[in-house]
């Protein structure tokens, strides 16, 4: 293929027309970029001896319709993963519960244990990702310019670590009222710019109520 190695870390496969990952991926690239290409889906090879160490992935401006993680768990170190610029309508970020009465049911696996930043911009979700809220190392996640329409209690529950959440440019219409109540990490912005949102939110602005944030609810239907 005409990727780019450096023998090292960093694989660039960026504008190289490739509609499939190679499956022959170094195990010690820490860095890969694949995005601007032709690429349909991400599908993890979980019969690797070894475990990835990548921690920086791009398959940002590809055709990826539909995304599931579930397989992913190879991707013990990823740090980042972007996203942007795709065609995602659903992304799955957890594993399927067990059937109930199954010896391991009521245990929780969690995908993507070290990932600190997801950015999902122009595509076509309508919901948070499912899993979402079980990415405990999140801090950062950018989802602006797609088609969400509400924010539920439990999409950001357990993402106690994060610091900056930008949802501008979606359909949102609805935001429980105590859906950022616990993130007590947010620092940066809550960004809810151009959405359709018809109600002033006061009971989301007291629970977000710390000096050093800022919620920026301009350009919505009121």
């Amino acid at each position: 293929s005409d990727c780019q190695w450096d023998g090292e870390f960093l694989l660039n496969c960026s504008f190289t027309g490739i509609s499939t990952i190679p499956e022959d991926i170094s195990q010690t690239a820490i860095t890969a970029d694949f995005s601007h290409n032709n690429i349909k889906t991400l599908l993890c090879t979980d019969g690797r001896n070894e475990k990835w160490i990548l921690k920086h992935l791009n398959l940002s401006n590809n055709l990826i319709s539909e995304l599931s993680l579930t397989t992913c768990r190879n991707l013990l170190v990823l740090e980042t993963l972007n996203l942007n610029g795709n065609a995602i309508h659903t992304l799955t970020l957890d594993i399927p519960m067990p059937a109930h009465g199954s010896k391991k049911y009521g245990k929780v696996d969690r995908l993507l244990p070290a990932l600190k930043v997801l950015s999902v911009e122009r595509n076509n979700l309508d919901t948070v990702p499912r899993g979402l809220g079980l990415l405990q190392s999140l801090q950062t996640v950018h989802m602006s310019s797609n088609g969400i329409q509400q924010i539920d209690l439990n999409d950001f529950q357990n993402c106690s670590q994060l610091k900056d959440i930008n949802l501008q440019n979606n359909k949102i219409t609805k935001i429980h009222p105590d859906a950022f109540r616990d993130l007590n990490k947010l620092q940066v912005v809550v960004d809810l710019r151009e959405n359709a949102l018809t109600t002033p939110l006061p009971q989301i602005l007291l629970s977000l109520n710390f000096f050093h944030l800022e919620v920026d609810l301009s350009n919505n239907a009121w």
